[in-house]
């Protein structure tokens, strides 16, 4: 496992784990991935900590709290060593003013029956300004329920200025970034690296996009990749460039095209990968992803690919979408 070199207590992995899916029943994963010794959930946590990885990620709204507390038990379940693994979770913010953001907090440390490494606000709250928010965060940090702070889909100059209103680093920022969302390229990664900062990489395999599983003729059925564009058929036509190009790469690493797609995510060192795993053998495999250097031509020639795929947007994506879900061609 690669790790990165960042100013906090413990070392983040470059891949983690995301855990949505336990307890998330729009994954559709079932029983399998509730609380218990033989959950799918609890042997994928009890690999991963053999495999390295350090951080974890989840957050109140995922299953409604389930998946906070399913990671919690598996963790526990596992013996996790508290001295070296982050725990991640993150705040809904609808109203997070500073008592709010204590409340919940707390009730998330409960539910995972642990300090939180990181606590994260999921989303920038159009209305409520960090000040307030931020204000919440230093008395769970004073009163040692969290660790370091992290904020989640936040602009560069709202992150910087959450920073500010805290009074101290904003270690992290969770965006959506893979070869298929590269925004963060542009001043979320230049900021990390001159800053001392990381970005959570979310979605690095684009909801499964990037593993050459799909195509126009095997779309999933999954309810959440139903609804993003670039499953539907000519997105999926679109991106068979790509596909191709990651697999040519994978067959020069004798790897898959999922580890190559999250070889490109780590190649930055302040970037954590977060995919989540629905067995054993995905998680392994994600992990082995961290032994792969890419070299530059290889970079470069995946970048270019994926510069050149664009999905279905607009209102062909509205209408396909729609077609989907009615069952219609």
């Amino acid at each position: 496992m690669r790790y990165l070199d960042l100013p906090t207590a413990k070392k983040w992995s470059a891949i983690g784990l995301g855990t949505w899916q336990f307890g998330s029943r729009e994954w559709g994963y079932g029983q399998d991935y509730a609380a218990g010794p033989d959950s799918e959930a609890a042997k994928i946590v009890a690999r991963a900590l053999e495999l390295g990885v350090t951080v974890f990620d989840t957050a109140e709204v995922y299953g409604l709290g389930r998946s906070e507390r399913i990671l919690g038990d598996a963790l526990d379940r596992a013996d996790a060593d508290p001295q070296t693994t982050v725990v991640a979770s993150k705040i809904f913010p609808v109203l997070p003013v500073d008592q709010v953001v204590v409340q919940r907090g707390t009730s998330s440390a409960a539910r995972l029956r642990r300090k939180l490494d990181l606590y994260q606000v999921h989303q920038p709250n159009p209305v409520v300004g960090d000040g307030t928010t931020m204000a919440g965060m230093r008395t769970l940090q004073a009163a040692g329920v969290v660790d370091e702070v992290g904020v989640s889909n936040y602009s560069l100059d709202r992150w910087q200025g959450a920073e500010t209103a805290l009074g101290s680093q904003v270690i992290s920022n969770q965006v959506q970034y893979s070869l298929v969302s590269r925004g963060p390229d542009k001043e979320l990664l230049p900021y990390a690296r001159t800053a001392g900062r990381a970005i959570l990489a979310y979605s690095p395999l684009a909801q499964g996009l990037l593993s050459g599983k799909f195509d126009a003729d095997h779309r999933p059925a999954n309810r959440v990749r139903s609804l993003n564009p670039v499953f539907l058929p000519e997105s999926l036509r679109r991106v068979t460039p790509l596909i191709e190009t990651l697999r040519a790469v994978a067959d020069a690493h004798d790897a898959t095209p999922s580890q190559v797609a999250l070889a490109w995510t780590i190649h930055h060192p302040v970037v954590v990968a977060i995919p989540g795993a629905s067995s054993v053998a995905q998680l392994e495999s994600n992990c082995a992803a961290a032994e792969i250097t890419l070299t530059d031509d290889e970079y470069l020639a995946l970048t270019v690919a994926a510069e050149s795929f664009r999905p279905v947007g607009g209102f062909s994506a509205l209408t396909g979408i729609a077609r989907a879900q009615l069952g219609v061609g």
